[in-house]
């Protein structure tokens, strides 16, 4: 078969484990062809392809990004891109595609694939946030990123006797800020999932300076305040109808000084988190997804997606894959909670 690869959505570590993983067993093992489809969904609109053999693919284990590009494009909300991208494939020889992506690459490849077009999904999101699947590749690099930082700003909390608020991703699901904050020692942790009492961050805030030591809050770009509304960096919306959200951060900062009368500093690590070499569990579990969705796409099990169940991988439907966001149980912020304060 003559297949292409795709990687959509935002860029993410370990991208480039499953690119050379699908193609290292493809070319060897079953002896197919492939075509890398550059930035997103906007390559097979555009019929905007790159060669994508084994030479293309060699030393990229380690890289962050991806090698193919990336974007949010939805063909969904252009005229005609469904049909488009269905003639420029017929147009290429291409048989089949590969999508690697979050929740809307993933919901693009659902419905091209009940249009005929054959697809198999691979998970790829650092919010860990994909209902189908345990743990998505990113997660752990991004969590990394986060517990490094936080570990750096305790030090300098403690110098200068202030509070430091950390901004971390996290639009509906708190994972990273959960799994972060345990991390790094956080006196609290903030989650989209459950909004937050002013009242109570704040006495956490003052009972921590009591103790002669400095506050840590981590929290989430989509948590909210329980009496306010979202805190937007602007209005603005992507392709998918996600509004670009940031800013609670510095709000929080601010709001802490204005009641505590301490000082407080906001750091937002923003894409950060996206960015650089992903870690061993991200590189070994991006390999794996890549092996098992080359496997999925001989076996022309077209509609699903490949997932980590325990320490499998399984094959999931896309529909499953896309149904609902994993967002973090209270029980397991209940578990943070022993150490807020």
């Amino acid at each position: 078969m003559r297949i292409g690869v795709l990687t959509g959505g935002g860029d993410c570590p370990g991208l480039n484990a499953v690119i050379r993983a699908v193609v290292r067993k493809g070319v060897g093992v079953y002896g197919h062809e492939f075509v890398g489809f550059r930035d997103g969904w906007r390559g097979p609109l555009e019929l905007n392809t790159t060669p994508l053999g084994v030479p293309q693919v060699r030393g990229i284990l380690p890289r962050g990004g991806t090698i193919l590009g990336s974007s949010r494009t939805n063909p969904f909300k252009v005229d005609g891109g469904a049909d488009r991208i269905k003639r420029n494939v017929s147009t290429a020889g291409i048989d089949a595609l590969i999508a690697i992506g979050g929740e809307d690459t993933l919901g693009v490849a659902k419905r091209l694939t009940d249009e005929g077009l054959p697809v198999i999904g691979v998970p790829k999101t650092i919010d860990n946030d994909l209902g189908a699947t345990d743990y998505t590749f990113g997660f752990d690099t991004a969590v990394t990123v986060c517990m490094e930082a936080i570990d750096r700003l305790h030090t300098t909390a403690e110098s200068h006797h202030r509070a430091l608020v950390v901004e971390v991703m996290g639009r509906h699901a708190g994972w990273i800020a959960l799994h972060a904050g345990l991390a790094g020692g956080a006196n609290v942790i903030l989650v989209p999932e459950r909004p937050f009492d002013l009242d109570m961050v704040i006495k956490h805030v003052e009972s921590r300076f009591a103790t002669q030591y400095s506050p840590i809050l981590v929290v989430a770009e989509g948590a909210l305040p329980a009496q306010g509304a979202e805190v937007l960096l602007s209005g603005e919306k992507d392709a998918f109808g996600h509004v670009r959200l940031g800013g609670i951060g510095q709000w929080l900062a601010q709001t802490i000084e204005e009641r505590t009368g301490k000082e407080s500093r906001a750091v937002v690590l923003g894409h950060v988190q996206r960015g650089g070499s992903p870690t061993a569990y991200d590189r070994v579990l991006a390999t794996r997804f890549g092996l098992h969705a080359i496997d999925a796409a001989h076996d022309r099990n077209w509609g699903m997606m490949v997932a980590l169940r325990g320490t499998d991988i399984i094959r999931v439907p896309l529909e499953e894959a896309t149904r609902e966001l994993k967002t973090v149980p209270m029980e397991r912020l209940a578990e943070a909670e022993v150490f807020f304060g």
